[in-house]
């Protein structure tokens, strides 16, 4: 059975009213298999939050599904299970601020800048790129869900510029260092950064593999970034 279906086969009935039944099931249902559910509370944390995000924005289609199932390859027996979490929780009548504090929750830490939350952030900015460009009402979205999951400013501008960058990539912002940074603090900071983005890192911390899209992309976005400024210094 998958981890999926062990699932609804808990929670039953009770997610028909309320998303948070999902959530109280997920640490009840693998109490004895904490890496599974790591992996389902990552997975439900993203389902749920981009249902959310599709809410917001006014735009709900279930074309929003199957962008999520290509990002991320869902495999084909959990897809009719990711498709139902997903319209429960765009149907549940609770505001996304109550699920995401539920999500903050599931990193157990209660610290700033939890690394688990951080990969439901740019599991959401994925998301929200799935039709070309990130728009205001989704970005506004993914900035108070940050802000619920006590990721710093600093944190999230380095996050966001993965990902949107209108005027360009700044490399030294998705590296999160100024500019006047010396190359070796630079490279310092890069080889950090690719520790604690490295894909067996991801699956430490509950990412399923179905979602290493995750690693993979902030892994190229970090190793471009470093090329960029590695190239520019030598030429200067």
């Amino acid at each position: 059975m998958s981890m999926f279906s062990r699932l609804f086969d808990a929670i039953g009935e009770t997610a028909s009213t309320a998303f948070s039944g999902v959530v109280e099931a997920v640490r009840t249902v693998f109490a004895g298999d904490p890496e599974t559910r790591r992996k389902v509370a990552f997975s439900v944390a993203v389902i749920a939050l981009s249902a959310k995000m599709a809410k917001a924005d006014g735009i709900v289609a279930p074309e929003e599904v199957e962008a999520f199932q290509e990002i991320f390859a869902v495999p084909q027996e959990e897809a009719a299970n990711v498709a139902r979490l997903y319209n429960l929780a765009k149907q549940d009548v609770a505001g996304y601020e109550a699920y995401a504090h539920r999500v903050a929750g599931m990193c157990g830490s209660g610290k700033e800048n939890c690394a688990m939350l951080e990969d439901v952030l740019d599991g959401l900015f994925h998301i929200a790129k799935a039709d070309g460009l990130v728009h205001e009402k989704e970005l506004e979205f993914i900035a108070n869900v940050a802000d619920i999951f006590r990721v710093d400013e600093v944190h999230f501008e380095r996050i966001l510029a993965r990902h949107v960058h209108p005027d360009g990539i700044n490399p030294y912002a998705v590296l999160g260092v100024p500019d006047t940074t010396p190359f070796e603090e630079v490279k310092k900071r890069y080889r950090m950064l690719a520790a604690e983005s490295h894909p067996d890192r991801l699956r430490a911390r509950g990412v399923p593999e179905e979602f290493l899209t995750i690693a993979n992309d902030r892994m190229a976005a970090l190793n471009d970034a470093f090329a960029a400024i590695e190239k520019a210094r030598a030429a200067a």
